[in-house]
């Protein structure tokens, strides 16, 4: 059997892995690599092999970077089933064809540019939707649509199996809504292995979610890596932080406070909070705005699977989400209604995607905060290496944004507790867990120092046999 890892491989974006066996392929995740200009071109060399070989992909959630490069695996040929579990086949309907709408709108604005600039050359995915002389997008919406109809939903706990040689089971991983921890046997008698997939994991007694469900065993094991360096603040801490960044952006200062967050999992943790602080009474009734169609789907998609939510969920935003702990709570669709929002001098709360800041409303909505002293961008996740919240939290005093050199005035707040991702203590109990030592151990998800420590640290503390594998890098497992 061997393994390949096509990505997430010494960095946190790309997620995607091949096992071949006996004739048979197949992958788990088929992420998009996210971050700087570079990666369109990664993305578009990413399938070192024949999509139409492929006989079905096990997903373990929603996010891009583990889900987005499955509208172009379909397009090129592959004709299996996509397994993921029930809400996140859900998210997957918006998360896709919203990406698709990304791709051919940078895709358009690149050739407009281009033929501005008289300065027409041959895109690095020409010819399957543009003409020759074209940036083609790396897919398009009607690629993303097709794509859903390769959706195999699948509760979880369940064993499935996709092919006569496999069989898997999907565990709640606690990280976002639908997200799984993979437990897949490979091969029959005395020659089958499992090989654990971890996806990415939720750090435990946080708002939502359940906590990530306990592996007590695997022949091999990948394990994501993307916080094993350090651990997060406590929830006390990041509440307190919060309130803080709020009151005072509000209250003192009279400004907005942006909010950049993942559509998914960021959006529905900061209404959670925003409620559970006001119930409290340490902040005072809100006006938030959620700016993204697609956080607005999966909100509503994430009350139509209550059953996944924690209790304490329940208890707090029971049927109506928690409107009532808001002043005023609006969920903006219309493009002109968003526009209306950086015309707001102060007062608001603006949560608005993408996380990263890479694509999407939130753009304006720095472009038109980021010079003023009065308002807060308040960083709630993740920011990858390359990204523009990257340069942000790495300190820029100025920006590009939009065409525009935007001077860095407004405070920035980085609320490290309200990651998805488990930490360092987290990553470390939920291996406690497993009874015996796997053969072996690949740390991924992680960028390049952490990955490496991680697998150190796994061969110090547990005496594993761990390493961190290079992107493309294959290997033989018995």
């Amino acid at each position: 059997m061997k393994l390949t890892f096509l990505g997430a491989a010494r960095e946190v974006t790309g997620s995607s892995y091949l096992v071949e066996a006996d004739g048979l392929r197949f992958l788990v995740d088929c992420g998009m690599f996210q971050g700087g200009r570079e990666t369109r071109a990664k993305n578009c060399r990413a399938f070192s092999f024949d999509p139409r070989t492929i006989d079905f992909v096990i997903l373990t959630h929603a996010h891009i970077d583990h889900s987005g490069l499955l509208p172009r695996l379909v397009a090129l040929g592959f004709k299996g089933a996509i397994h993921a579990t029930r809400a996140t086949c859900d998210l997957l309907a918006v998360m896709l064809p919203d990406s698709a709408h990304i791709q051919e709108k940078e895709a358009e604005y690149e050739n407009l540019n281009r033929f501005r600039q008289g300065m027409a050359r041959r895109g690095e995915c020409e010819g399957r939707v543009a003409g020759a002389r074209d940036t083609a997008p790396l897919y398009t919406v009607a690629q993303a649509q097709a794509s859903l109809k390769r959706l195999n939903p699948v509760d979880y706990d369940l064993e499935i199996a996709p092919h006569p040689q496999v069989r898997f089971t999907l565990r709640d991983a606690g990280h976002i809504l639908g997200s799984a921890i993979a437990e897949v046997w490979v091969g029959e008698g005395v020659r089958r292995r499992k090989i654990v997939f971890s996806g990415d994991l939720g750090q435990p007694a946080r708002p939502l979610l359940r906590d990530p469900t306990p592996i007590r065993d695997a022949d091999y094991l990948l394990v994501e890596s993307t916080y094993g360096d350090r651990n997060h603040k406590s929830m006390e801490a990041t509440q307190d932080e919060l309130v803080e960044a709020v009151t005072d952006t509000l209250e003192r200062k009279g400004g907005n406070v942006i909010v950049p967050a993942f559509a998914v999992g960021r959006t529905q943790d900061m209404l959670y909070l925003l409620a559970d602080l006001t119930r409290q009474a340490r902040l005072p009734k809100l006006a938030v705005y959620v700016d993204s169609p697609m956080a607005t789907a999966a909100t509503e998609i994430t009350y139509r699977h209550m059953e996944l939510l924690d209790a304490e969920t329940h208890a707090l935003m029971g049927r109506h989400g928690g409107a009532q702990y808001f002043r005023k709570l609006e969920f903006v669709e219309d493009v002109e209604e968003s526009k209306a929002l950086d015309r707001i001098k102060g007062g608001a709360v603006i949560i608005s995607a993408s996380g990263m800041c890479e694509a999407g409303r939130i753009k304006f909505h720095l472009r038109t905060n980021l010079p003023r002293r009065e308002s807060t961008v308040l960083i709630t996740g993740f920011q990858a290496a390359g990204t523009f919240g990257r340069r942000l939290v790495d300190g820029a005093r100025r920006v590009r944004l939009l065409g525009e050199d935007i001077p860095v005035r407004a405070d920035l707040y980085t609320l490290g507790g309200l990651s998805a991702h488990a930490d360092r203590s987290a990553l470390l109990a939920w291996l406690g867990h497993f009874r015996s030592a796997p053969r072996r151990v690949f740390v991924v998800h992680g960028e390049d120092v952490v990955a490496n420590g991680f697998a150190a640290d796994l061969q110090t503390q547990f005496g594993w046999n761990a390493v961190a594998p290079s992107a493309g890098q294959s290997v033989l497992l018995d």
